[in-house]
């Protein structure tokens, strides 16, 4: 036969402890033993078994005086669930409720048995919303319309014919919860009848069928503000299916898309565009007006002998930074145009633009040749 562990060994405890941290040792052991919380584990069972009876005796000042001053011998046969009268979990735990500061003992009180099902939380309800750039450069006012589950207005959400009302189910009495006996355990479990609830439905109402809920479309206006990131996601609290039980509602789930722009690409937030410039103004310079995001035209300076695909800068003409402070800016990418067919005039003038250019590239040269020449003579 198995020798059994010295009982304040098993509650991790010295001699001189308290009946305060010999509760708390027990209630600890209690809770990660229990066998609701670790099914099937046969050590978890016996941890469980062990501390009950350590606690029977530890949290009797009369047993715990034996116990001190015979060991076990002093208290054989009186240890709860081992020859003192109890013969099954909730026995044991009814015997030690104080623990948990109420009667209905351990077992009930943290795994909800004897009680009604708890509220439940509705489901939340996910939208996907695309938005223009245009929007994400103003913020704007969007209205949705969803489809979700309301309170049934004919019964009120009680789901009974009108005039009607639910009754206690007659399986589980009202508390929502069965309990099956597992060999030396009792495991509780949700009513078969009544799905949880306590209560039947004799009578359904004839609009929800007994549900409670019926489906309604709605229309939600959401802010969206200026500046915001596609991908991102906006939560409304309470807009989504009703909760069980007097539960709170779930929440609407608003995913935003930034759709593509045909002028602007978006990064972060800054915007690129490009705009395209003849030969004379990429030489000589200009200026130029660039349509911006809003729809309005802002002036940019083109510098004389601009490269193609340069790219040039307007600034705070981009997106709001979705922390209100500052804006982006707008840059623009130079094109820079070559057309397809000539006039005879305009050939010429580019022959002679080309002749100018050479020659004055040779004359260069010339006197880089002749400055050289004049230092060795």
């Amino acid at each position: 036969m198995t020798e059994k562990r010295d009982y304040y060994e098993v509650l991790g405890l010295g001699q001189g402890a308290s009946d305060v941290e010999i509760k708390s040792a027990y209630r600890k052991l209690a809770l990660a033993n229990h066998p609701d919380q670790n099914p099937d584990d046969a050590d978890a069972e016996n941890r469980f078994k062990e501390a009950a009876e350590a606690y029977s005796v530890l949290s009797d000042n009369e047993k715990r005086g034996r116990y001190d001053q015979f060991g076990h011998a002093g208290v054989d046969g009186q240890a709860a669930g081992f020859g003192g009268g109890f013969t099954n979990v909730d026995d044991i735990f009814s015997a030690f409720g104080d623990i948990f500061g109420g009667g209905g003992g351990i077992f009930d009180q943290l795994f909800n048995r004897g009680g009604r099902s708890r509220a439940r939380r509705g489901a939340s309800l996910r939208v996907d919303l695309s938005l223009q750039l245009e929007d994400v450069a103003i913020g704007v006012k969007k209205t949705l319309d969803i489809n979700r589950n309301e309170p049934c207005g004919k019964c009120e959400g009680s789901g009974a014919k009108p005039g009607t009302a639910p009754t206690t189910c007659g399986t589980c009495g009202g508390h929502g919860q069965v309990v099956r006996a597992q060999g030396f355990f009792q495991v509780s479990q949700p009513c078969p009848k009544c799905q949880g609830r306590g209560q039947v439905i004799e009578t359904p109402c004839p609009q929800c069928r007994g549900r409670g809920v019926e489906p309604k479309r709605r229309s939600i206006t959401i802010s969206i503000p200026p500046g915001i990131e596609d991908g991102h996601v906006q939560r409304i609290g309470g807009e989504g299916e009703p909760g069980e039980n007097n539960g709170p509602a779930g929440d609407l789930v608003v995913v935003i898309t930034v759709e593509p722009h045909e002028a602007f690409s978006r990064h972060g937030d800054d915007l690129l565009t490009q705009t395209t410039i003849s030969y004379r103004q990429a030489v000589l310079g200009d200026a130029v007006n660039i349509p911006i995001l809003t729809g309005e035209t802002v002036a940019l300076k083109i510098p004389a002998g601009t490269q193609p695909s340069t790219r040039l800068r307007l600034r705070n003409q981009g997106l709001p930074r979705m922390d209100g402070y500052g804006k982006g800016h707008t840059y623009v990418q130079i094109q820079v145009h070559v057309p397809n067919k000539l006039t005879n005039e305009q050939e010429e003038l580019l022959k002679r633009f080309d002749e100018l250019e050479e020659r004055r590239s040779n004359k260069k040269k010339k006197s880089i040749v002749e400055r050289v020449k004049d230092i060795f003579h």
